[in-house]
């Protein structure tokens, strides 16, 4: 996501860190590779001209050249108005009307609208806790129907049958009355989505939004489009009152530049991100949040708020006070970690929010393939005896063939596997005694500081 972008932006802001005195010269070269690297993002030049001019402005003012570290209060002028390019702040849903909720989805068709649907109705069951139901009046596009069904059933979510035989109106009209007799406090209505924006599309929709009157009107729109992505945007949003964007397919290739865009061009907030395929792949968008990670700066926060959803937290604390006790880290601890992991989206996606001078590791990795790595490592564990995973001391020559055939790998795999294991374990006996005695937690905080090169990346 934004990769170039943020590699670009990095390796200006780390020369610009490095100026003990700003200059108008310094600024305006600083500035020229800026706006190449939003432009090479695909980020539309109306606002690129407007975003540089705002940063110039700030920068040649007393703030930064008459700071005692004006490379880092460039970095900050930098951060802020992208910061606020993007929105400046979270802009929650409003959900706070007489059940049902009507949430309705716009969107042109391959933008990934329906599997939006369902990512966003299980997103409101597992933070707010709302009982939400769904149907489709896209009475158009083969299997429409029966793809959300399919999703609804995936995310415990209800859903409202409807046949392509019937009206789009007369669909949601019935979904509207079973929604408000059986208490369902959401209903997400997926609409038709067009190969291209047309008139009869956009009357359709115009008239479903007329019946329902949305308390949100959410237009969905594929990031890898490009400058495509903001001008379809723009034409639905002449169209229609839109209330916000939902940006789809940011953890792809494309260059990013929509998310950078859509929010200047239409004025609407960009109010959640689809940062991966699966269904559990979608997130609120924080400007500010997005704003570090394109210079590189990392997502701390959205990492713990990860962490939280996903870590079983009775796990962790057992396994924290493993390390305290100073009991031995043993393979099932490792496999432990390693499938936790896994519910946190990998190691990509966990590198993609950490600083970049960390994340170079993930950068290599073709897409894929942590989950494919933490899958063998999962089997190659499984196919241990209980002996081995408790006392890997057993486990020589001729168990690493056993256990190389029942996982299906080569013994080099198996070897690999447990030179990881005793790296992680050498760490865990380290972070163990720092835990120990007085000032345990200072202990552990110099312990990673010296791990991180005498820098904490926080």
């Amino acid at each position: 996501m934004l990769e170039n972008l943020t590699q670009r932006l990095g390796r200006v802001m780390k020369t610009m860190r490095g100026e003990a005195r700003m200059t108008e010269a310094n600024i305006g070269d600083a500035l020229r590779e800026v706006r190449m690297a939003l432009l090479e993002a695909d980020v539309s030049l109306p606002v690129v001209k407007d975003f540089v001019a705002q940063v110039k402005e700030k920068a040649l003012g007393e703030g930064v050249v008459g700071s005692l570290t004006p490379g880092q209060a460039f970095v900050g002028v930098v951060h802020e108005q992208l910061k606020q390019l993007m929105g400046e702040a979270q802009v929650p849903l409003a959900l706070n009307q007489q059940p049902p909720a009507i949430i309705l989805m716009a969107g042109l068709q391959g933008a990934g609208k329906t599997t939006t649907v369902g990512k966003l109705a299980r997103w409101l069951k597992q933070n707010q806790k709302k009982k939400v139901m769904v149907v489709s009046c896209d009475v158009y596009r083969p299997a429409a129907i029966d793809q959300l069904k399919h999703v609804a059933e995936q995310v415990g979510a209800s859903f409202f049958p409807s046949s392509p035989d019937q009206k789009p109106l007369d669909i949601a009209a019935a979904a509207v009355d079973w929604a408000r007799k059986h208490h369902e406090e959401v209903l997400i209505v997926d609409t038709a989505g067009r190969l291209a924006i047309d008139q009869a599309m956009m009357d359709e929709i115009k008239a479903l939004h007329a019946q329902l009157d949305p308390i949100e009107t959410l237009f969905v729109v594929d990031a890898m489009l490009g400058q495509d992505a903001v001008n379809t945007a723009k034409a639905f949003n002449e169209t229609l009152p839109l209330t916000g964007v939902v940006l789809t397919k940011l953890d792809g290739d494309a260059r990013g530049g929509a998310a950078l865009s859509v929010r200047a061009v239409t004025g609407k907030p960009i109010k959640f991100v689809g940062v991966a395929e699966k269904l559990d792949g979608l997130e609120p968008f924080y400007p500010d949040r997005m704003a570090s990670r394109i210079l590189g700066m990392g997502d701390i926060l959205s990492l713990v708020e990860a962490a939280s959803q996903q870590v079983d937290m009775d796990q962790a604390a057992a396994m924290a006070q493993k390390i305290k006790s100073g009991k031995g880290f043993d393979l099932n601890d490792f496999r432990a970690q390693v499938a936790q992991m896994r519910q946190m989206g990998g190691m990509t996606a966990l590198m993609d929010k950490l600083p970049a001078k960390f994340a170079e590791a993930a950068a290599n990795m073709p897409a894929g393939s942590d989950d494919k790595m933490s899958r063998r490592i999962q089997g190659i564990i499984d196919s241990m005896t209980p002996d081995e995973r408790t006392k890997p001391e057993l486990i020589k020559a001729s168990r690493k063939r056993r256990i190389a055939t029942g996982a299906g790998v080569q013994v080099q795999e198996v070897n690999r596997l447990l030179n990881q294991f005793e790296q992680t374990q050498k760490m865990m006996k380290q972070f163990g005694s720092m835990f120990k005695g007085k000032g345990g937690m200072m202990k552990m905080m110099r312990g990673a500081k010296s791990m991180f090169g005498g820098k904490l990346p926080f």
